[in-house]
């Protein structure tokens, strides 16, 4: 199937002033070079509102611009091991917006970036130091050269 193509508010004014004119919808859509239901979503959606113009999409805006959001993104990627603190301070001084942390690690998210703590080895009892030492010991003793045959 093709992606949907979407029509400028230009053509929006153009299909209904051809259906206005008497221009069957199905002749409207094969100009246009779109599916019959975009014609007929338009026209209804004229007839209501007596506008072309698509209705205001539910949600809460975004906080950050899509610049911000590539900048957040190049710096989580320059310094790996960069907290969102640090990422917040960092955009703070380049472009003075000032976000949470939360939505930092949320563009993160979204970007596929993932936090990662360094890898930390397991602490060793005196038991595992003692085995540890005796197995190392064990080691230098099979290094030591002998007399040569």
């Amino acid at each position: 199937m093709p992606p949907r193509r979407k029509l400028n508010e230009f053509e929006k004014g153009r299909a209904v002033a051809w259906f206005q004119d008497g221009v069957p919808k199905r002749e409207v859509a094969r100009r246009l070079h779109v599916s019959i239901s975009v014609i007929v979503r338009l026209i209804q959606r004229f007839t209501a509102t007596g506008r072309v113009q698509e209705r205001c999409r539910p949600g809460r805006p975004k906080k950050t611009t899509p610049h911000e959001d590539r900048l957040i993104e190049r710096l989580a990627l320059q310094t790996r091991t960069a907290s969102s603190s640090i990422i917040r301070r960092q955009l703070r001084v380049a472009t003075n917006t000032n976000i949470s942390q939360q939505t930092i690690r949320n563009r993160l998210y979204g970007f596929n970036l993932r936090s990662r703590r360094p890898a930390v080895r397991p602490r060793l009892t005196p038991a595992h130091r003692a085995a540890l030492q005796t197995s190392r010991e064990v080691d230098t003793s099979a290094m030591v050269p002998g007399p040569v045959q």
